[in-house]
């Protein structure tokens, strides 16, 4: 990290960073280890979870433009949380909190079951190689994760810029029984809670089209 990002982190780390009990793995969540959104955030508010947050910048928006509502940041970078939290105090948020984990065991071993209202993930990694495709995020194995995660009618938002990646996307998440399509159509519209983010723009640049995906726990 820069020096900046390293101050960042020692300094607002102990009000946004939420501290988790390790597996055998350095970003990895110990089984049993739930939290108390309520005393987390202080409150009872709805839950949004982003999955991938990166540098923060869609988040630290939503949650600004949204005060509402409780979100949490789940990256494994350590440099991108640091600049989130910088980011968020900035703009003076409160209602943000960040945990360096892997998304999967912060959905099964650290949230509550049936405690998020949305789950995001904005452009995944899209592991473009053929021979990678299998550690693609959007798996079978995931929808029932994301599933025990969400309260029941809460809402799985996805984005992707690569094709081959959106249509797998909907692929799974139409053969996930515990999930029905939000939108009509052959995609859903851009969700506008989405703040245009450079990495987005970069993908419009380079001639790629942004699809985005909606599904709803039955």
């Amino acid at each position: 990290m820069s020096d900046a990002q390293e101050r960042a982190w020692d300094d607002l780390a102990p009000a946004y960073l939420i501290q988790v009990p390790r597996g055998i793995a350095g970003t990895s969540v110990a089984a049993g280890s739930h939290i108390d959104p309520g005393q987390v955030w202080g409150r009872s508010a709805p839950l949004v979870v982003e999955i991938g947050s990166g540098q923060g910048h869609a988040i630290v928006h939503a949650a600004a433009s949204r005060p509402d509502t409780d979100f949490l940041a789940v990256e494994v970078f350590k440099a991108g949380l640091a600049r989130t939290m910088k980011d968020a105090a900035a703009a003076d948020v409160h209602n943000l909190r960040l945990v360096e984990a892997n998304a999967p065991e912060v959905l099964e071993h650290l949230l509550p079951a049936g405690s998020v209202s949305e789950l995001w993930v904005f452009f995944p990694d899209p592991w473009h190689k053929a021979k990678h495709n299998k550690r693609r995020l959007i798996a079978p194995a995931f929808t029932g994760i994301a599933a025990a995660a969400l309260a029941p009618g809460g809402v799985l938002r996805l984005a992707t810029d690569w094709e081959d990646y959106a249509l797998q996307m909907r692929e799974v998440m139409d053969a996930a029984g515990a999930f029905e399509r939000d939108f009509a159509g052959e995609w859903a519209p851009r969700f506008d809670g989405r703040v245009m983010t450079a990495f987005e723009r970069k993908g419009i640049a380079k001639g790629r089209d942004i699809r985005d995906l909606v599904y709803r726990l039955v």
